[in-house]
């Protein structure tokens, strides 16, 4: 009998774009993947990859009933399936996650923390409520601890986030792209750019800016759109937006900010968009001016795609970003400093290719994702042998 892994995140898109090479990997590796996410628009791709997928709502919110809900759903589904491994992901289905499989017996829970929910800019009492949050599941749910950022396995590993007869279960994963065909720069050219700028009535020799997100307040773009529109003079400079207001967004207003904004000259709100690799390949610039973040991917594609970034200062962002060598850390919150960045770059098109060839170079030495997948995988085996 195959030994079976679950994989627990809240959405179906997360599972799909997030965790696909990692359970690619896991079925050739000869384990048996099972899918717990909420239902959606990928659950039929997921299912032709050959994963069983289960669907169960999982709020991204702390909602009491609900959420009771999903545990005990978990948990029936968990004790039917008897899995060795429930790997958990993303921070309310983590949470939930856990306790299930606690609660079910679950032999090896592991908990890849993409970015460990308190941050700095929290508040002193809003921090230190869901730093022992963290530390608690760690404690009594958790047997190991995958990070993504350095930072947050040091935090991890110095604050005893696990038992002690568990302090090798600390495992710093990293997080890693697709570098050898979908963000691999040599698979594309010119005419990609070309077309592109075609299509959207844009001059040749357009300085093209890209944001890749969710369209809510913590990933920044009120600060991007309000220093666009101090921009706006500059025909050159144009902003392509990607992304949309999730539905499970609790703060409707996003979408009226964005419907006032859809006629900005210098700006093209995208919505959702499958092929970003199109968009980076032919942009010049990425910017990703979030108040929070684990260790954001679409730095990394930006990078591979040879895009200098502007970035904020915050666990994360600064890991991936050199400031001065593959772009600029900014303040949180600040659209001031993201206009004056893009001006120097518009103005200095050396300092602009230098950054590029630099992250160019970093996404190809630090972020390849076959081994932050291997990293995973030798764990899997560890347990299960």
């Amino acid at each position: 009998m195959k030994p079976r892994i679950v994989q627990i995140c809240a959405l179906d898109s997360t599972m799909f774009k997030m965790l696909d090479k990692l359970n690619e990997k896991s079925l050739e590796e000869g384990y048996e993947v099972h899918c717990i996410c909420s239902p959606g628009d990928y659950i039929k791709r997921l299912e032709t990859k050959g994963y069983v997928v289960h669907p169960i709502r999982i709020d991204r919110s702390i909602n009491l009933k609900g959420n009771i809900k999903t545990i005990k759903n978990i948990y029936k589904l968990l004790r039917q399936l008897k899995p060795q491994i429930v790997h958990v992901h993303t921070p309310v289905a983590a949470v939930l996650g856990r306790i299930a499989a606690k609660l079910a017996g679950v032999r090896t829970i592991i908990y890849t923390a993409h970015g460990f929910y308190f941050h700095e800019g929290m508040s002193k009492k809003e921090y230190k409520i869901f730093f022992n949050i963290e530390k608690c599941m760690g404690k009594f749910f958790t047997d190991f601890i995958f990070t993504q950022s350095e930072e947050d396995y040091q935090l991890a590993k110095k604050n005893n986030f696990l038992k002690k007869h568990k302090k090798d279960n600390y495992v710093h994963i990293s997080n890693g792209i697709d570098l050898k065909s979908r963000f691999n720069f040599n698979n594309y050219d010119v005419s990609v750019r070309e077309k592109l700028l075609e299509e959207h009535n844009l001059p040749s020799k357009s300085l093209i800016v890209t944001f890749i997100g969710r369209m809510v307040r913590e990933k920044g773009i009120i600060d991007l759109i309000e220093s666009m529109k101090e921009l706006n003079l500059y025909k050159n400079i144009h902003l392509f937006a990607l992304g949309s207001v999730p539905d499970s967004e609790r703060d409707k207003s996003m979408n009226s900010y964005i419907a006032t904004h859809k006629d900005l000259e210098n700006t093209t709100f995208m919505g959702k968009v499958e092929d970003v690799e199109r968009y980076l390949y032919s942009s010049d610039i990425f910017i990703l001016p979030s108040y929070r973040e684990g260790m954001p991917r679409s730095i990394i594609e930006a990078m591979a795609l040879k895009n200098a970034v502007i970035a904020t200062n915050i666990r994360g962002s600064r890991e991936e970003v050199v400031h001065n060598s593959s772009g600029y850390l900014i303040n949180v919150n600040s659209s001031y400093e993201i206009k004056d960045k893009i001006l120097d770059l518009y103005s200095d098109h050396t300092q602009l290719n230098e950054f590029k060839e630099y992250g160019y170079k970093r996404a190809q030495n630090l972020y390849d994702e076959s081994k932050v997948v291997y990293k995973q995988i030798e764990i899997f085996k560890e347990v299960t042998s």
